[in-house]
């Protein structure tokens, strides 16, 4: 881990992939729920860093947390998942199962046995960069970008699944859709997916 200090009042944490930086922002979390952070307000993850605001000395909690030793998480740790129903009727979905060398009805039984997890969120309000597909499933993303891809699609790119929240452009390839809202201002919390949340996607009928 290295420790960048980002402000009078920030600190960036580096680690080198998705699965340290979700169990750092885990023992974060934890950590200032102890009251261990001080007056620190956000913790927000990114693919490689972790960004801490209202950090009343940099400095000093930076050299504290050099010296932290954190476990991974196992697939099992957090609460019990969020499940989202799925329709595996995308438009890549051949495509995807070519690359994996499997039939295309396979890619709904070999998704939906991966307990993925929010590494973190962008892009778009609700859209959640996931976790959890073995390094074998990593997919490129698609040589030209859609211009339009439909809300509700189930998406792959590189060590990533998501959830398109709303119609946008996007290259990543499209399995499946579903009818869950991912984003509900109405709703508390707005968003379905938050970092460190547990995602299952179930399949249904077309």
């Amino acid at each position: 881990m290295r420790v960048l200090e980002a402000g009078a009042e920030a600190l960036l944490l580096e680690v080198d992939s998705a699965e340290e930086v979700a169990a750092l922002h885990a023992e974060l979390l934890r950590r200032r729920d102890a009251g261990e952070l001080g007056g620190v307000r956000d913790i927000v993850p990114a693919a490689r860093t972790v960004l801490l605001d209202g950090v009343r000395d940099p400095r000093a909690l930076g050299a504290r947390i050099a010296r932290w030793r954190v476990a991974p998480l196992s697939p099992a740790d957090g609460p019990p998942p969020v499940t989202v129903p799925v329709r595996y009727e995308g438009p890549d979905l051949a495509e995807v199962a070519a690359l994996w060398g499997v039939r295309p009805e396979e890619v709904a039984g070999i998704v939906g046995a991966i307990t993925f997890r929010v590494a973190f969120c962008g892009f778009a309000p609700g859209f959640g960069y996931l976790t959890g597909l073995p390094a074998r499933l990593h997919l490129p993303r698609r040589a030209t970008p859609r211009t339009a891809v439909p809300a509700g699609s189930l998406a792959l790119a590189g060590e990533y699944a998501g959830v398109y929240p709303r119609s946008s452009p996007g290259g990543w390839q499209l399995i499946g859709s579903t009818d869950a809202a991912l984003w509900d201002p109405a709703r508390e919390p707005a968003a379905l997916f938050a970092p460190g949340v547990r995602v299952r996607f179930a399949q249904v009928a077309r």
